[in-house]
């Protein structure tokens, strides 16, 4: 049994949940890629962080846009903590690895 006994409230928590996943997500999600890309592009540390940078912004849109497309606000939010979590952990791993 739903929580929401109107359909038209559960489908706007529902979009609202998306924009939230999209925006917080989205953005988390291209930031640690900008990161990750930036530890891994063999050029030199400026040029490595400001193309990872560009690269991210542009990893951003289709990440905008799937989270609109999955079945469901649960699945895009599972999904992104999924991704920002194991590209936080590589960055992490990559950058104790180059200290040591």
């Amino acid at each position: 049994m739903s929580r929401f006994k109107n359909p038209d409230a559960r489908y706007r928590w529902s979009v609202a949940l998306r924009v939230l996943a999209a925006a917080l997500g989205g953005y988390a999600l291209a930031s640690a890629l900008a990161v990750l890309l930036g530890l891994l592009l063999p050029l030199e540390r400026a040029q490595a962080a400001n193309l990872g940078m560009d690269l991210g912004f542009l990893l951003y849109v289709p990440i905008l846009l799937w989270t609109f497309h999955t079945r469901s606000a649960a699945r895009a939010w599972g999904w992104l903590l999924l991704w920002n979590g194991a590209a936080a952990l590589l960055a992490w791993w990559l950058v104790k690895g180059s200290a040591a």
